[in-house]
């Protein structure tokens, strides 16, 4: 009997991950109007470990990009959604950024924690951030290639850890599973720009309806989530990622 009940509980577990997946993916496509689709994901390997679903043995982000379908296929149709997440209710939710869809900048995450204390002090609004175990992303608002150009044409060095994600590029969004680790936000969406604070997110994504931060504590979705330019967060994420000692090289202008 106890173990009828736990694999019952496993099974629900599970049911509530995937869930928490496809609710994930139908609130950036239909309530934010964010191009998404689904990543390659991860299967067996040997053992415990789990690997990515590409044919690339030696795949550097192992789960956490988009293989089958392409980048181009990203849609905000709900019915599409639905049925990529319904057929493959495990793969990651990314996000196909540049266009009118947001941009962002990421780091290693240990840069990642001392740039956004540096923001936090200097009083500067923060989108949403999201984190997995060794990068973290800055959600930011729509760039071009040429005012990207321009902010970084000022620094005197640009680390090549610091990474720049517009058009044609992608995030993966929380709750996703990576090979990295689970995905999730470290400052949860909202759409007056305020945050819940560092480490307040619980690597899940607001449910659709429940978006905005009400007197309730409640979160509701009437509006999408607020994004900061680009150019009010790289000189101090040129700052951090240099100081962090995880350069990984670098250049006057990496994008």
């Amino acid at each position: 009997m106890r173990e009828i009940l736990g694999r019952r509980r496993k099974l629900s577990l599970r049911r509530a991950g995937r869930s928490a997946v496809l609710t994930a993916a139908l609130t950036c496509a239909t309530e934010w109007q964010w191009p998404v689709l689904p990543g390659v994901g991860l299967q067996p390997g040997i053992g415990r470990v789990r690997e990515c679903g590409c044919p690339d043995p030696d795949c550097a982000v192992p789960g956490a990009h988009p293989f089958d379908p392409g980048l181009l296929a990203a849609t905000t149709d709900a019915r599409m959604v639905r049925w990529w997440w319904t057929n493959r209710p495990e793969a990651p939710v990314v996000l196909a950024t540049g266009g009118r869809a947001p941009c962002a900048v990421s780091l290693p995450a240990v840069a990642g924690a001392r740039a956004l204390a540096a923001l936090d002090r200097a009083g500067v609004r923060l989108g949403p951030v999201v984190a997995t175990p060794t990068r973290w992303s800055l959600l930011v608002a729509p760039y071009s290639l040429e005012v990207l150009g321009e902010l970084l044409h000022r620094q005197d060095w640009v680390p090549g850890s610091l990474r720049f994600h517009g058009d044609g590029g992608y995030v993966v969004l929380p709750p996703s599973p990576t090979g990295a680790g689970r995905v999730r936000w470290e400052r949860a969406p909202r759409p007056d720009g305020s945050t819940a604070g560092p480490g307040a997110g619980n690597g899940r994504m607001p449910r659709a309806g429940s978006v905005r931060m009400l007197r309730t504590g409640r979160l509701d979705s009437s509006a999408r989530p607020w994004l900061p330019d680009v150019a009010t967060l790289v000189d101090v994420l040129v700052e951090k990622s240099a100081d962090s000692g995880t350069s990984g090289g670098g250049s006057r202008l990496a994008h």
